[in-house]
C-alpha cells in the first residue's frame, strides 16, 4: 500500500485578508512559515521517499519547510502542475464571503461551505466557471483533467510501503478527497493552513481510499 499525505500550504497574505487564491499567489506569512513548520515537526516521525509539490511558490516553499523537518534525505519537492489549486477565473483576488454570496446567493447558497454541501467539489467548481464573465475558471472537467493523471503518476512512481509527500493548496486538496471519501467525511468542513489528509492507494493505483481529512493533530 502506498501513503500520500496531502498537505495544505501555510497561511498567505491573501488567506490573512479573505480573499480567493487559486492561480493567484501569495507569500507566506510568518504565521504561514509557522503553519508549514509545525506541519513539517508533525509528520517528522514518517520518512518521505517521494516529495511533490504544485508549481506554485507557496506549496513549493510549505513542501521545503515539511522535508526540513523530515528524516528524509530530500531536500525540496518535485514541482507538478497538476497539483495547482483550482483557478477561480475572473474571482481570483475578491472577497470570499462577497464572492461566494454573488456566485451562491440566487441559488440559495450564501457561502462556499453551503455550496460544497450541496452540490460537491465538482458542482460546486462547475457553478463558479459558469458565474465567470470571462471563462477562465476551471470547470470539475478542467481539474479531473489534470490532477488525476498526476495522482496516478506519484502513485505508481512508489514502492509498496512507501511515503508521498504532496504539497499543495485548500480547495484542490478538499477535491481530492471528495472524490475518494465515504459519507464519514464532510468536505464542507473548512480545511486548515498546514492540515494533513491522507490517502492510501495500491501501487498500480487502484483502490485509493481516505484514512483521514484536515488533522492538524500529531495523529497523522
Amino acid at each position: 500500500m502506498i501513503n500520500i499525505y496531502l498537505v495544505r500550504h501555510g497561511q498567505t497574505y491573501l488567506n490573512k485578508y479573505f480573499r480567493i487564491q487559486g492561480s493567484a499567489n501569495a507569500p507566506l506569512t510568518v504565521k504561514g512559515v509557522a503553519d508549514a513548520v509545525d506541519a513539517g515537526k508533525r509528520l517528522s516521525k514518517i520518512k518521505f521517499d517521494h516529495a511533490y509539490s504544485s508549481d506554485m511558490p507557496r506549496a513549493y516553499d510549505t513542501g521545503k519547510y515539511i522535508l526540513k523537518q523530515n528524516p528524509s534525505s530530500l531536500e525540496e519537492p518535485i514541482m507538478d502542475t497538476a497539483f495547482r489549486e483550482e483557478n477561480f477565473g475572473y474571482f481570483e483576488g475578491n472577497d470570499s464571503e462577497q464572492a461566494w454570496h454573488q456566485i451562491g446567493g440566487p441559488k440559495g447558497m450564501g457561502s462556499y461551505g453551503e455550496m460544497i454541501d450541496k452540490l460537491g467539489m465538482g458542482g460546486t467548481a462547475d457553478l463558479i466557471a459558469e458565474a465567470d464573465p470571462y471563462g477562465d475558471a476551471e470547470t470539475d472537467s478542467d481539474i479531473r483533467a489534470r490532477f488525476m493523471p498526476g495522482l496516478k503518476n506519484a502513485i505508481q512512481n512508489a514502492k509498496d510501503g512507501e511515503n508521498v509527500l504532496i504539497a499543495a493548496h485548500g480547495t484542490i486538496i478538499r477535491w481530492a478527497i471528495d472524490q475518494f471519501a465515504d459519507s464519514s467525511i464532510d468536505v464542507s468542513e473548512s480545511i486548515l493552513n498546514g492540515s494533513v489528509s491522507k490517502l492510501t492507494a495500491e501501487p498500480d493505483g487502484t483502490n485509493i481510499k481516505v484514512q483521514y481529512y484536515n488533522r492538524t493533530d500529531e495523529n497523522v
